[in-house]
C-alpha cells in the first residue's frame, strides 16, 4: 500500500502545531483573517489570487483551502480556473525569462 507524498490534515496536526508554537499560530490567524478581509480588493478576488499563488507554490494544503475559500466568496468554477491559468502563464513565462541567465552563462563560457 503507498503512503500519500503529504498527510491530510487532521485535528490532531492542528492541535499539535497550536500546542508547540500558540503565540505564532495566534498571530498567523490574526494575520490571515486581516489579509483576507474585503478591503480595496473583495474576499472573492484575494481567494482568487490566493488559488493562483497555490499553484505556482504548489502548496496542496493551499490549493484545497483556498480552493474552497474561492468557492465560498462566491467565485464560480470558471473564475477558478482561470485563475489558475493566470498561474501557469506566470510560472511559464518565469522559465522562459530566466533562459537569459542560461543565454548569459553560455555566452561566458564560450569566451572563456
Amino acid at each position: 500500500m503507498s503512503q500519500p507524498l503529504y498527510p491530510e490534515s487532521t485535528p490532531e496536526i492542528a492541535a499539535r502545531r497550536k500546542a508547540l508554537a500558540p503565540k505564532q499560530l495566534e498571530a498567523f490567524h490574526n494575520f490571515s483573517r486581516a489579509v483576507f478581509a474585503a478591503g480595496a480588493l473583495p474576499e472573492k478576488t484575494k481567494q482568487l489570487i490566493a488559488v493562483a499563488v497555490a499553484h505556482t507554490t504548489q502548496c496542496p494544503y493551499c490549493i484545497h483551502g483556498h480552493t474552497r475559500g474561492a468557492l465560498r466568496t462566491g467565485a464560480t468554477q470558471e473564475e477558478i480556473m482561470e485563475a489558475i491559468w493566470v498561474a501557469s502563464e506566470m510560472r511559464a513565462g518565469a522559465a522562459y525569462a530566466h533562459s537569459a541567465l542560461a543565454i548569459d552563462e553560455m555566452a561566458h563560457a564560450a569566451h572563456d
